[in-house]
């Protein structure tokens, strides 16, 4: 018979007969990659993996295996989180992100507003007039760049600490692999 010469992936490493026709694993582990089933045995176990597949209709067979993939590959890199733990640190991450693009925005509002003032102001005092002669030393920056900041983040308060981590190329993600490509 033509099912029994070359046996699926699942059926190989479990080392018995395929029956092409009724055996729930062939369709989804292939011989050629015996890796996909070796990895979904070890964390969820064979006898598991056919109820699942057998519990659902045959057109979300496909995806079911597909995640299984995918989680027990997460699990071998993370066997308390698994991919939850992915999920998580790449949340985290668009976060941290958002933080960036939302000071970066605050920061061009702040230098508009600056450029939108007038040339040269009033000034009563010797003292008002020196700082503004110097603009590094007015402060007007730093104070229109932490009000803004603070208003457009929705802070309580301007004693508020904000803090962005640096991510430096070669630190390692939890999918196994730089998150800087070279």
């Amino acid at each position: 018979m033509g099912g029994n010469i070359s046996p699926c992936a699942s059926c190989k490493l479990l080392r018995r007969r395929c029956a092409k026709d009724c055996c729930i694993f062939a369709p989804y582990f292939p011989p050629d990659d015996p890796y996909k089933f070796a990895i979904v045995h070890k964390v969820f176990g064979a006898s598991n993996v056919a109820k699942m597949l057998q519990e659902l209709p045959a057109n979300q067979r496909a995806d079911a295996v597909s995640s299984l993939v995918y989680e027990a590959n997460a699990r071998m890199r993370d066997p308390v989180y698994g991919c939850v733990g992915a999920i998580s640190y790449l949340q985290k991450q668009v976060s941290q992100l958002q933080m960036q693009l939302a000071v970066a925005q605050a920061e061009i509002l702040c230098f508009q507003m600056q450029s939108q003032e007038p040339a040269v102001p009033m000034i009563s005092d010797h003292h008002d007039q020196r700082l503004m002669d110097d603009p590094d030393d007015d402060g007007s920056y730093f104070l229109c760049h932490n009000n803004l900041l603070h208003q457009y983040l929705g802070f309580a308060s301007p004693s508020s600490n904000v803090t962005i981590q640096d991510y430096s190329p070669g630190r390692e993600s939890p999918f196994g692999h730089d998150m800087v490509s070279s």
